[in-house]
């Protein structure tokens, strides 16, 4: 049985955060996974900025709001489930991926969760697991499954390598330099020819 575990950000929808970055005026907000490998580190320095600037979540799901997924993610999604399971995995959070999933008709989302004081203000965030992409990979694959992933990002080359096929999808030119053997597209038509041929 396959299963096929796609990134989020990037790949179906926006990067949120640089969608916050433009919206808020804070150029260092577009700092992301495709940049800073250390997702602890990353998000540690993306809260010390938030409180700087006294921004809470409210401020963050507003953007939100406005985002569309990428054209075409919809019916990439859903040709794709016409074919085989999907699951996204995801290091965004539940309080930032609903109105997005909502957008891409309910797809099934794994993420983490962020801790919001009463005042609205972000105080920490919860990992669902370490690593979480690639445990969720290898537990799918202890119950059974065989792994397609994609992904554009550092956060996404676990669950690729550790999968039977694995597509890296619209990433930045030093990802596609620092990992040469993973097929690399740019299309959704493209990305659903490579899973199919992997099924």
């Amino acid at each position: 049985m396959n299963i096929v575990c796609l990134d989020l950000e990037g790949v179906l929808v926006p990067e949120i955060w640089i969608a916050f970055s433009e919206a808020s005026g804070i150029p260092e907000l577009r700092r992301t996974t495709r940049d800073e490998p250390d997702y602890d580190k990353l998000m540690r320095w993306r809260l010390g900025i938030l409180r700087e600037h006294g921004l809470g979540l409210a401020d963050i799901q507003r953007v939100i709001g406005t985002i569309e997924p990428m054209e075409g993610a919809k019916e990439f999604l859903d040709a794709l489930r016409e074919r085989t399971q999907a699951i996204i995995l995801s290091d965004t959070f539940t309080q930032f991926a609903a109105p997005l999933m909502k957008k891409l008709g309910w797809p099934t989302i794994f993420c983490n969760e962020l801790v919001v004081g009463k005042d609205g203000m972000i105080e920490d965030y919860r990992i669902r697991t370490p690593q979480s992409k690639l445990s969720t990979v290898r537990a799918l694959q202890s119950v059974g499954f065989e792994t397609i992933a994609s992904g554009d990002s550092y956060n996404d080359l676990g669950m690729i390598r550790a999968s039977k096929a694995g597509f890296l999808f619209r990433s930045p030119e030093k990802i596609r330099q620092d990992n040469p053997d993973l097929p690399a597209c740019e299309t959704y038509e493209e990305l659903l020819s490579l899973i199919e041929g992997a099924l």
